[in-house]
């Protein structure tokens, strides 16, 4: 930590602005993946600006359309331009709050809005297809509990997997999901078909009522990644060529 002084600092860069707004994002409690979206996103705008110490009093409209140019040129779609703008402009408006930079509107650019992908009704019957639980590893099976839940719930794979055994009220027919993208719990029921596959379930993973219900090897909590490739191996070895976790919330919201 630097030694506090009475000297004024130099000029406010960029960089060091964005430090201040990452600062008051995480005051603001955001979660640990939007914030680590914005470094991301932020990191492809400092390579636009190629500079470290390029001046925030010199970002204008014209930096700004200037960006959008440079995401094209990188191959972005209009829909992944509008998703790196929408970060960047929340760090530019704080910036032009601060008094950093002088203000000006920015417009996002218009896209269409493609159709979402989801799967085919003969993809769920081999993907939902119960495995064979006397000759299947357990990871198999699991795998195909995740994905009944999925689909069942409509859940995203971070809230799921931090569901823990205690949250789920099998009298009562309801789940609570702690874990939101806009952090509010909520209260979802829960059908008789998912009743019974995760009873089963839970009769092989046993765990105590304050562990996770879909856990890694040890019975702890599971990274994100660990069940997206798990989701894939799993896919491919049904012969459904998609893979992404996402494409059961597509399925979910389209039913």
């Amino acid at each position: 930590m630097s030694k506090i002084s009475l000297q004024v600092s130099g000029e406010a860069t960029v960089e060091s602005c964005f430090s201040d707004y990452i600062g008051k994002c995480e005051v603001r409690n955001l979660s640990e993946r939007t914030i680590a979206t914005y470094r991301v996103h932020f990191r492809i705008f400092q390579r636009y600006l190629d500079d470290s110490t390029y001046p925030a009093k010199a970002v204008t409209a014209r930096t700004v359309d200037g960006f959008i140019l440079y995401l094209k040129g990188r191959g972005c779609n209009d829909m992944t331009v509008q998703s790196y703008l929408r970060d960047i402009r929340a760090f530019l408006y704080y910036c032009m709050g601060q008094g950093t930079i002088e203000r000006f509107n920015i417009k996002l650019p218009k896209a269409d809005k493609k159709i979402k992908e989801t799967y085919s009704d003969e993809e769920l019957a081999r993907l939902l297809k119960k495995p064979n639980i006397k000759k299947c590893e357990f990871t198999e099976y699991k795998t195909w509990v995740f994905s009944n839940y999925l689909l069942a719930t409509g859940n995203r794979i971070s809230s799921t997997l931090n569901l823990r055994i205690n949250d789920i009220d099998f009298d009562n027919s309801l789940i609570q999901v702690n874990k939101t993208k806009n952090r509010k719990a909520q209260i979802i029921p829960l059908s008789k078909a998912l009743a019974a596959i995760l009873r089963e379930y839970l009769s092989y993973r046993k765990g105590k009522p304050e562990q996770y219900v879909f856990c890694n090897a040890y019975g702890d909590k599971a990274g994100i990644r660990t069940y997206q490739d798990a989701l894939a191996r799993y896919n491919r070895s049904r012969g459904v060529a998609k893979t992404s976790a996402h494409l059961y919330r597509h399925t979910f919201a389209k039913k």
